[in-house]
């Protein structure tokens, strides 16, 4: 196939679209799309993978936003650290620091904080927000949310941590400065999460609340700092999550919202299906069922702004084993999940695509993609089917595209590069 110029390729891209009679945030705002990879925090241990590989693969020069996951709230109602040593102590060495210099006893701040200070050195576009809660980090944001008083608390104290950077044990404003913002991963308000996580009707209004508060604090900042923060959510898919714990609102307060666009299905079900299509499957054996088209339709249902919508996309892959009696797998009973490096069920896109004897399935109309080898299937997102994405996100006038997570991607950020070539904009 001859390789297409970014040039070109973006032309097309705004060929294909034309006839959408949305506007683009680009045309609407005069800002370019927003591509936000997110890094985790932990993924500098058994992933090996550090921020200094966001830089040499070219990820870091094709993101607006990187945001740091995650920062867990406290049964106090307080912001802190899930790992001190991970985000301001651990000495980086030169091969694995992004400014190719080691670190040395005494500096006065180390750890990935560091590391996120030295990329936006070599990227000052680039915007790096953390990012509170998480999958196993919001057990305690009902409570923490759930009077004006303990808003004001919860708030003050994330905006003193990860904002002033006022981090425990070293100088005050040590890290003042490297954060441009805050992502609020709260999950999920009014509707369950992880096992054993508060929950309250009254959630839904006081997430609302809560917004509004972050909004009133990172705003006084700015009027002494004179830099804007940035104020974004991460949101669920699922309707019913949504009218459980969401208004329409928030948008009042948000730069914009990332919309889950993945885990629609995965191996916690019995048969094989798409964890991420734009729109769902023909012979799609649930009704209703999941996904991105869904997804962003019930948001804009609300009154969500359609530039302040962002697509999530999966940097990882779902997959079943014991798939038999089925041409392709697709919909085919399994028994059980696949076999995955870090959790049984899944795997990194960077995986994935080594694998041998797999045949690589597409369906275009719907917008995802699959491998199958008679046995084993993997669901999953490749750099074809990102490119049909930004497509899809420029066609519906959206905002952009989030990826979870940075580490899933190839060592050349094939999937992230596939993202930027579709959002380019002169």
């Amino acid at each position: 196939m001859r390789v297409l110029t970014r040039r070109l390729i973006a032309a097309a891209a705004i060929a294909a679209v034309a006839s959408t009679a949305a506007a683009t945030p680009a045309q609407a705002t005069g800002k370019s799309y927003v591509k936000v990879g997110y890094f985790t925090q932990w993924g500098i241990y058994g992933r090996d993978f550090q921020l200094a590989k966001v830089q040499k693969s070219g990820a870091a020069a094709r993101l607006t936003h990187i945001n740091y996951a995650f920062g867990p709230v406290t049964a106090d109602g307080l912001c802190v650290s899930a790992d001190p040593w991970a985000d301001w102590q651990t000495p980086f060495t030169a091969e694995n620091s992004v400014d190719g210099v080691a670190d040395v006893e005494g500096q006065p701040l180390s750890g990935n904080l560091n590391q996120i200070a030295e990329l936006k050195k070599k990227n000052p576009k680039l915007r790096v927000l953390i990012s509170l809660g998480g999958w196993t980090g919001s057990k305690y944001f009902s409570d923490a949310a759930l009077t004006d008083a303990s808003r004001k608390k919860l708030v003050s104290s994330c905006v003193d941590l990860w904002i002033k950077g006022n981090l425990p044990g070293l100088p005050a404003g040590a890290a003042a400065g490297i954060l441009d913002g805050i992502d609020l991963d709260w999950e999920w308000p009014g509707s369950a999460g992880e096992v054993g996580n508060i929950i309250r009707p009254e959630d839904k209004r006081n997430f609302t609340l809560l917004t509004a508060e972050f909004r009133a604090q990172l705003n006084a900042l700015s009027k002494t700092t004179r830099h804007h923060y940035d104020l974004t959510a991460f949101l669920p898919a699922a309707p019913v999550k949504v009218d459980a714990g969401f208004e329409g609102k928030i948008f009042k307060y948000l730069d914009f919202g990332t919309v889950q666009g993945y885990d629609f299905h995965g191996s916690w079900e019995a048969r094989t299906n798409q964890q991420s299509a734009l729109r769902v499957p023909a012979g799609a054996p649930d009704n209703p069922d999941f996904s991105s088209e869904v997804a962003i339709n019930k948001w804009l249902s609300l009154g969500a702004p359609r530039h302040k919508l962002v697509l999530g996309v999966p940097y990882y892959s779902q997959g079943w084993t014991g798939v038999t009696g089925s041409k392709n797998g697709l919909f085919a009973p399994a028994t059980g999940p696949a076999p995955g490096k870090f959790a049984a069920g899944t795997e990194d896109y960077k995986t994935v695509k080594t694998l041998p004897g797999f045949k690589v399935y597409r369906d275009l109309k719907a917008g995802h993609a699959w491998l199958y080898d008679g046995t084993t299937f993997w669901t999953y997102d490749d750099p074809a089917v990102l490119l049909q994405k930004s497509l899809w996100i420029r066609s519906k006038g959206l905002g952009g595209a989030m990826m979870w997570s940075l580490d899933g991607d190839d060592a050349n950020a094939s999937l992230t590069k596939a993202i930027a070539t579709g959002l380019w904009t002169p």
